[in-house]
């Protein structure tokens, strides 16, 4: 069984929107306030259901969910899936109402819904195991020179890998598997995810522009039209967040990463420069796209629950997932272009 029973039937579509405006309503956020609940997704059930016309607040999560699940897989990614409606989510339905051709508005309206295909696929899918999965898991040395040292820079834990896996928070794959022990995982396992199997097919793109006030990569066509989205963190100091246009001169899967101390300053104990083997919690994650501005990139990261959050050395960091699509996307030669706030959203957001 490869997908999960949460596929949602067509006179939901609408349904679906009214939840997600009743959760994020002023009245219910003050509501929930007093009544002392936490403001965050509960966990999504596994058994099939329809989502209640009463728009429960429970419902809308799992609304919310759905759409998220939808967004990743047409490309515009919503951020780390977590079930939650927040700035980053709001962003990718604007993006991706403009390049389906409806009007921009970042809010989830049943005719966005529809062109998302919301009703057409399931939402979670049985995720079986496998001894490669497995085989990832290694957890990285702390030190640089332990690092260099190693065979793989694997996972973390069995939840890091299952989180990747899903493109979602460790915190949302613990809320679908109340039940199960993530310490004890064996090849054979069948965990529930979000089922976010991306398309065959792949969107070219004849360019990139990069938004450094809003912290967001856009893939574009050759008519500048916008293919697909990814939020990405940017370089701390401003100093260093390049400006005009770059050109894509690599795009490397899997690969190994130079540590220069001098590009660390807050390293204190190593003195020269180490090559740090490949894998998920390599510096530059699972892949790695060559600016022609020396140093710069766009690549990985193993930490993708902080993109947006915390300040690169200058590269542009994206989920290894959203790394891996964008390697798909672009060619050798592309244009990248740099901007302050790009016009490319509702100029609101």
């Amino acid at each position: 069984m490869r997908g999960m029973p949460f596929k949602l039937t067509l006179c939901c579509l609408l349904t679906i929107a009214i939840a997600i405006a009743i959760a994020e309503s002023p009245a219910l956020a003050s509501q929930k306030a007093k009544r002392g609940r936490p403001a965050q997704p509960s966990r999504v059930t596994v058994p099939e259901r329809k989502v209640p016309t009463g728009a429960k607040v429970a419902a809308s999560e799992d609304a919310v969910l759905a759409l998220q699940v939808a967004l990743d897989r047409s490309g515009f990614s919503p951020g780390v899936i977590d079930g939650s409606l927040g700035g980053k989510t709001r962003i990718a339905l604007d993006a991706f109402q403009r390049f389906a051709g409806l009007t921009p508005t970042g809010s989830p309206d049943a005719a966005t819904l529809a062109k998302l295909r919301v009703v057409d696929r399931e939402a979670l899918q049985s995720y079986e195991v496998t001894s490669w999965d497995m085989a990832q898991i290694k957890p990285p040395p702390r030190r640089w020179e332990d690092k260099a040292k190693a065979a793989l820079l694997g996972y973390a834990s069995a939840l890091e890998m299952l989180a990747e896996r899903g493109h979602c928070t460790q915190a949302l794959v613990r809320r679908l598997n109340p039940s199960v022990q993530f310490e004890r995982l064996a090849p054979g396992a069948r965990v529930v995810l979000p089922n976010v199997i991306e398309p065959a097919e792949v969107r070219h793109a004849a360019s990139v522009e990069i938004d450094l006030a809003r912290k967001i990569v856009f893939t574009l066509d050759a008519r500048g039209n916008v293919l697909g989205l990814f939020h990405c963190s940017i370089a701390k100091d401003k100093a260093k967040r390049p400006r005009g246009q770059a050109r894509i001169v690599t795009v490397n899967r899997n690969p190994e990463y130079l540590f220069d101390p001098a590009m660390w300053p807050e390293v204190k104990d190593v003195k020269r420069k180490l090559l740090i083997p490949a894998g998920p919690n390599n510096p530059v994650g699972l892949c790695w796209i060559g600016l022609s501005l020396r140093g710069y990139g766009m690549h990985g990261t193993p930490e993708p629950e902080l993109i947006g959050k915390t300040g690169s050395h200058g590269c542009f960091r994206l989920a290894n997932w959203d790394a891996i699509r964008l390697g798909k996307m672009v060619r050798v030669g592309a244009p990248v272009r740099f901007t302050t706030k790009s016009d490319l959203l509702t100029a609101s957001r």
